[in-house]
């Protein structure tokens, strides 16, 4: 590990794209701590502590992990990348259901580019409705001493605070598009992990302020056995984690055609089990707060009407919740792997499946396969999606620490460093060096 490390330094141009990527994410760490003018830091964050089971303050949470605080210190950078993220999504579903975006995406570099541009206006959008109902909310709600969050209340505030927030967000969405050219990793997926991990010391702060040596700890407080617990069930999560994301099923495939030494040349087609990655849960968590989301607006009919929604920890909650992760884990995995399309590419380059007959054979037996793995997959996330909920009301800790033994936040953590390291190991095999692994080998589950 440690002469991987040190042959980092010896690859000028790794060096320089890690350098790059380190530069730019603190210029992101930095930003989540300048705040908006007009703001009464002091009032939002007490307004945030002491509200954690209200629809506002649940919806603030969720927002400020992937702002990385962002939200809680009223930053210019409170709106995060996420803006980006969503529009991305939504121009990737429409892609492969929209027939006129279809063809745009087919034409090569110049309709990647025309996505991507019209993916920033859709941002620059989303960041202007999220804005205002964001500092429409710091406008009308008060602290329980009577304290307002904004100084001067009012047009000008929501217009000007808008505008930084939305800069804030487009400069982020700037940054990581930096990083995907200069740096290593995708600069948007890095830039969310950076600011979920940056709340691993207030994780820690909030542990050490709640232990207690005894043996049997108090119903406020954690004891050696919760700890040792918390340790146990963290190294489970990860591995579970790391297992699942790289888990794939391969299909082999021959061809008819021989080598010089007579065999036929075999390949493998890689299905990976969690094919939808965190995107169904990101589908999913945004529809279930959207309740919650919607709470922030000044309507008094319309906030009772969301708060059925309310209860996050119900058997309803729970239950809507799971069965929409299921569904959009199928949803996305048909809308990026197309059976049909797949069996008609191997039948035009003379390859086939060993014992299934090409064209419409294959195309039953690729769906046949998906919907299997899909289904181990989509049940393996939900399980991870609502581990934090189920240690936050057994273990006696707050979101900011079950937060990361599963749900998003660890997803998107474990999926992000596995990319930056395999990233990094490609960079030394080429230069022949050794990698993190012994002998240099690859991440098992990357083969296929």
């Amino acid at each position: 590990m440690f002469s991987a490390f040190s042959n980092i330094a010896k690859i000028p141009e790794l060096r320089k794209k890690l350098g790059m990527t380190l530069g730019l994410l603190i210029l992101c760490r930095i930003g989540v701590f300048i705040p908006l003018p007009g703001i009464n830091l002091a009032a939002v964050q007490k307004a945030i502590s002491t509200t954690r089971e209200s629809g506002f303050a649940q919806v603030f949470g969720i927002l400020d992990m992937f702002s990385g605080g962002g939200l809680n210190n009223a930053s210019i950078f409170a709106l995060g990348i996420m803006p980006y993220i969503s529009a991305s999504i939504i121009f990737q579903l429409l892609t492969a259901i929209v027939p006129s975006l279809q063809k745009v995406a087919k034409d090569g570099e110049s309709g990647r580019r025309k996505i991507t541009q019209w993916t920033r206006y859709a941002t620059i959008g989303l960041c202007m409705v999220q804005a205002t109902i964001i500092c429409q909310a710091l406008s009308t709600h008060t602290v329980a001493d009577g304290q307002n969050m904004v100084t001067q209340p009012g047009l000008w505030f929501l217009v000007q605070s808008a505008i930084i927030l939305s800069t804030g967000s487009a400069f982020l969405m700037w940054l990581g598009e930096q990083i995907d050219e200069f740096g290593i990793g995708n600069g948007m997926s890095l830039i969310i992990m950076i600011g979920i991990t940056s709340r691993l010391p207030v994780a820690f702060e909030n542990i050490f302020k709640r232990f207690d040596p005894a043996i049997e700890a108090s119903a406020s407080s954690i004891g050696p056995s919760e700890i040792f617990t918390l340790m146990l069930l963290f190294v489970a999560m990860v591995v579970a984690v790391v297992f699942v994301t790289e888990a794939t099923r391969r299909i082999p495939m021959q061809t008819p055609k021989r080598t010089r030494v007579g065999f036929r040349q075999q390949h493998y087609l890689p299905l990976k089990i969690n094919a939808s990655g965190v995107i169904a849960i990101i589908f999913a968590q945004s529809l279930m707060i959207l309740p919650n989301f919607m709470q922030m607006l000044p309507v008094t009919w319309w906030q009772e009407l969301m708060n059925f929604f309310a209860p996050h920890n119900s058997f309803f909650y729970m239950t809507i919740y799971l069965l929409l992760i299921v569904f959009f884990s199928y949803f996305y995995t048909a809308v990026i792997f197309d059976p049909k399309e797949h069996a008609e590419n191997f039948k035009q380059y003379g390859m086939f499946i060993p014992g299934i007959r090409p064209g419409n054979d294959t195309r039953v037996y690729l769906e046949a396969v998906m919907n299997r793995i899909t289904f181990a997959g989509a049940i393996f996330i939900a399980i991870i999606a609502i581990m934090p909920q189920i240690i936050q009301g057994n273990l006696k800790v707050d979101y900011n620490v079950s937060g990361f033994f599963g749900g998003t936040g660890l997803l998107i953590v474990v999926g992000v460093a596995l990319d930056v390291i395999n990233r990094i190991e490609s960079y030394m095999l080429m230069e022949r060096y050794e990698g993190f692994l012994k002998g240099g080998g690859r991440i098992r589950g990357r083969r296929g």
